[in-house]
């Protein structure tokens, strides 16, 4: 007879998964609980538990691991309107992360990225789906659930990017977005929930800024509301080298020790903080530990839920890892599920959607394009495929050029001016050999110089390219200047530069990343970067625009032109740097331009992570597509649209704006206060939100609306009037149209594909929960559905709307605030040069003035036969003077003065009262600043 061991409790997959949970935490000293608080987790080899790592990108397929399938980019996936799709394409980057844990892949994927498109110059809009949140949940749950899977165990670990209120690079780190209560409820909480209440999404990243004073990383939030909404543990993972901001940058605290208690606390489980170096992190939260910052449960919840997504995983069921648990690192556990990499089907679905995601922007009816035998490909986008940080390595790719060449013959011009440049009249820029750093030497009647592609990608950044080589201008050794790099890109962008006009026709040359410019070595002719401008070679630059006159002379040789234009991924809009306008690159609205005026049948064809205010060409220019940079499959993509063998498909899924003049200031995140995105822009988009044409026409009759079961439910029938098959997206909005605040101009709630056949019609159905008409009660803190006329609004977008309805449901009134009752000044209902601070470190918020004259704003409140006394919370740099107005905040009647004296930090709140004379009935409120630096955490009244 042979004795068996026990199976351990942990790997009884029959017994609960709280249960497993309990014996292995109980079999883990402190210290090795600790060492699951890492990105890079520690093995315990006398468990049988193998190292594991979180974060594994894979936003639009597996990324940074080598040759992978490239859908395309978040933002274009999401144009597709298609969850369906969109699963499936998780389900795909599934797969290859499961073929590649061998190399390196984890099964903790950082993905999907769900902050609203809330401002479309935001460097990583490329990652966003949607500048609506309703959008933007369904499709990230969508995405989340394919790479999670179907299954009892999940395929891999999905992570949510990133919370909260990120929408800015420039100076993310240091940056406070303001969220008063309606805009986080309403808004950016929206986008983030379903996914976690569908238990799509496992994992969450909070971001990099502070909101309302207070670091992302230490929100209360994630632990009242996030974990809230999930129906199972999820795993809060930090961003990279976030952690020791709370100290450095954003000084939050005075050392890691407190700073890393605080955030495990708050709801951090694990530290992605100095790569694999864990020792200092887990160091300080051993300290942590020591100093009774933090307790033996709080590490324990922290570890649970660190374990909670690895027994998930499968990771701890015999079968699915067992004994080679050690070999681990993310990958054990899948001895069932190989995955697949690169497969036809991939493929396949790699080029559905990049079909499907095509956006016709405007048509007069040179598309589909007929009868054509010679098309001329142009621009810098024409024949290259990108990548952009968050890609794989493209396994191949199909340029534009390529797509349309498989359909008719073609002739290319990349648009880009060919130049030489010379210095001072007497030198020439040289490239003496690959590799070698470039000099100057000889006269001009010597020799020409080397030839350079300057390329021009906005924002001022341009790229040289050598004309022998193909090789992009980087920085070498010592500063020297090189043609070396395959393009722009890495982490640290050093291969783009500005042009600054020195003197008439004569630029300095300045590498952007560092802000050196280009001067003369020491030995007089060899080429550095070195500091200041002072000694700055004035080059004359031969040969700027020859790009657009050779584009307009190849235009003019073929049937129709097709203007292949955009944005490098790497260059003018990505993590780290944000775009200043929404302007085509200058260059390439020169080529644009002078291709136009060469041949009528002129395409427009965008590819770029973001919109661009093209008002020129929106009235110039007969045909235009957009997409976001397509993948792999994006010349067979485009040459389907182009030709017509498929339907345009895509809508857009953000607005595109005339100029940047019509966007609120890049940190006013208050988009109800600033009439941001479509849902309060009051002006004229050049493309609105939803906006997509097809190739044929249709009609929409009268909407019918049933309200039953707290759900509403909307029909249309379309018809296709056109000689194609239609393919629609219907689209429903409602409006309401009275309020005690201002709410969306119109806010989608649903939408239905169809297709329809030519001459047939078909109807279109749309169903959402009444409760999707709440707004979120500033005065009772809570989501009310509040009795209003409304209407539904059915079309073809946000602006396009064919048919409306009138909508009755059951609401209730919102009474006036009740005065008092004390009420937080944050749940204000509009405010002047204010800013949200934090009332204490750990939670709550108080509004603070920014200058004298600030102002904060509470309608309606109700003082009923009249109040004598007033209460607030408050804080001030320096002792100054509230005034409560009545009625308006300049020239209403003063209600109360009241005292606030200097606090010893902007924590040290006290509560402070003041005599009401005058005020009675139910009246607007204004508290009113007279200095910068006074804060208001509550405020309220009394009587008698």
């Amino acid at each position: 007879m042979t004795s068996q061991t026990p199976v351990p409790p942990y790997r009884n997959p029959d017994l609960p998964d709280e249960h497993r949970l309990d014996d292995l935490l109980g079999s883990l000293t402190t210290e090795e609980k600790i060492g699951l608080l890492h990105q890079h987790q520690a093995p315990v080899e006398r468990l049988g538990l193998g190292p594991f790592r979180t974060g594994t990108e894979a936003l639009h397929g597996l990324a940074w691991l080598g040759p992978a399938t490239v859908y395309p980019q978040a933002v274009g996936l999401a144009s597709t309107w298609d969850p369906d799709l969109v699963r499936r394409v998780g389900r795909a980057t599934a797969d290859e992360v499961l073929a590649r844990l061998d190399a390196g892949a984890g099964r903790n994927v950082w993905a999907p990225v769900v902050n609203p498109l809330r401002d479309p110059r935001w460097g990583r809009n490329e990652e966003g789906y949607s500048e609506d949140p309703w959008l933007t949940g369904l499709l990230a749950t969508a995405h989340a659930r394919g790479l999670a899977g179907e299954g009892p165990r999940l395929r891999t670990a999905p992570t949510l990017k990133h919370f909260l209120a990120y929408n800015n690079e420039e100076d993310r780190c240091t940056t406070s977005s303001d969220l008063p209560p309606r805009v986080l409820r309403e808004y950016e909480l929206e986008a983030f929930l379903p996914a976690l209440a569908d238990g799509a999404a496992v994992a969450v990243m909070p971001s990099y800024n502070l909101v309302n004073g207070r670091p992302a990383h230490l929100s209360p939030l994630i632990d009242d509301v996030l974990r809230r909404a999930a129906p199972d543990h999820i795993l809060v993972v930090s961003d990279a080298y976030a952690p020791a901001n709370l100290t450095e940058t954003q000084r939050f605290h005075p050392d890691l020790p407190t700073a890393y208690a605080h955030a495990v606390r708050a709801g951090l489980d694990s530290f992605t903080q100095d790569d694999d170096r864990t020792e200092a992190t887990l160091g300080h939260v051993g300290e942590a530990l020591r100093r009774g910052l933090l307790t033996e449960a709080d590490i324990d919840r922290a570890a649970r839920r660190a374990l909670s997504i690895r027994l998930r995983l499968g990771e701890f069921d015999p079968g699915t890892g067992g004994g080679d648990l050690l070999a681990g690192d993310g990958s054990a556990g899948t001895t069932t599920d190989g995955g697949a990499l690169d497969t036809p089907e991939h493929r396949a679905l790699a080029r559905e959607a990049a079909t499907r995601s095509l956006v016709l922007l405007r048509d007069e009816g040179t598309l589909p394009l007929r009868g054509v035998r010679r098309v001329a490909v142009i621009g810098q986008l024409g024949d290259t495929v990108l990548e952009d940080w968050y890609s794989g390595t493209l396994p191949y790719s199909v340029t534009a050029r390529a797509g349309i060449a498989e359909r008719v013959e073609t002739v290319f011009c990349e648009g880009a001016d060919r130049v030489h440049l010379s210095s001072s009249g007497r030198s020439v820029v040289v490239e003496p050999g690959e590799g070698e750093p470039l000099r100057l030497e000889g006269t001009l009647h010597d020799a020409g110089g080397s030839a350079f592609d300057l390329l021009d990608w906005g924002g001022g950044a341009l790229v040289l390219r050598s004309a022998r080589t193909g090789r992009y201008l980087d920085e070498g050794p010592d500063g020297t200047l090189v043609c070396t790099a395959p393009g722009p890109g890495t982490w640290e962008v050093r291969q783009t530069f500005r042009l600054e006009e020195v003197e008439p026709e004569r630029f300095a040359l300045a590498q952007i990343h560092t802000g050196r410019h280009v001067r003369v070595g020491g030995d007089g002719t060899t080429l550095v970067l070195a500091e200041g401008a002072d000694h700055a070679v004035p080059f004359a630059i031969r040969g700027l625009g020859t790009g657009a006159d050779e584009a307009a002379r190849v235009a003019a040789t073929a049937d129709a032109a097709v203007v292949v234009l955009g944005d490098h991924p790497m260059v003018n809009g990505r993590e780290t740097e944000d775009r200043t306008d929404l302007d085509l690159p200058a260059a390439q609205e020169r080529v644009l331009r002078a291709v136009r005026g060469a041949n009528p049948a002129t395409v427009l064809v965008l590819s770029s992570g973001y919109p661009f205010g093209i008002t020129w060409a929106d009235e110039h220019v007969p045909a235009i597509l957009w997409s976001a940079h397509g993948g792999q499959e994006y010349g067979h993509a485009l040459a389907d649209v182009l030709f017509g063998d498929a339907e345009p498909a895509g809508r857009l899924t953000q607005t595109w704006y005339r100029s940047a003049d019509d966007l609120p200031g890049m940190l006013d995140y208050d988009i109800i206060g600033a009439r941001g995105t479509y849902l309060y822009f009051e002006g004229e988009p050049l493309y609105p939100f939803g906006h997509g044409l097809g190739y044929t026409r249709v009609e929409y009759a009268a909407p019918a609306v049933v309200v039953e079961g707290g759900r509403v439910t909307v029909t249309v029938m379309v018809a296709n009037t056109g000689t194609r098959p239609a393919e629609e997206v219907v689209q429903v909005y409602t409006r309401q149209l009275a309020s005690r605040v201002r709410t969306p101009l119109r806010a989608l709630r649903g939408f239905a594909r169809v297709r329809v056949e030519p001459g047939g019609s078909a109807v279109a159905t749309v169903s959402f929960d009444v409760d999707r008409l709440a707004l979120w009660d500033t005065t009772r803190d809570r989501f009310v559905v509040e009795e209003a006329p409304r209407e539904v609004l059915v079309g073809r977008s946000a602006t396009d709307i064919r048919a409306t309805a009138a909508l009755e449901v059951p609401g209730e009134v919102i009474p006036p605030r009740d005065a008092l009752t004390p009420w937080s000044a944050a749940g204000y209902d509009g405010a002047r040069d204010t800013s949200l601070c934090p009332l204490t470190p750990e939670r709550g918020d108080a509004v603070r003035s920014r200058g004298e004259g600030a102002w904060a704003a509470f309608h309606g409140v109700d003082l009923g036969d009249g109040v004598t006394g007033c209460r607030l919370e408050v804080n001030a740099e320096h002792a100054c003077v509230l005034r409560l107005r009545l009625d308006d905040p300049e020239d209403g009647p003063t209600a109360a003065v009241v005292d606030v004296p200097a606090g010893k930090d902007g924590y040290d709140f006290t509560e402070v009262g003041a005599a009401v004379t005058g005020a009675r009935g139910v009246r607007d409120l204004y508290l009113v600043f007279d200095r910068p630096g006074a804060a208001v955490a509550s405020l309220g009244f009394t009587r008698g």
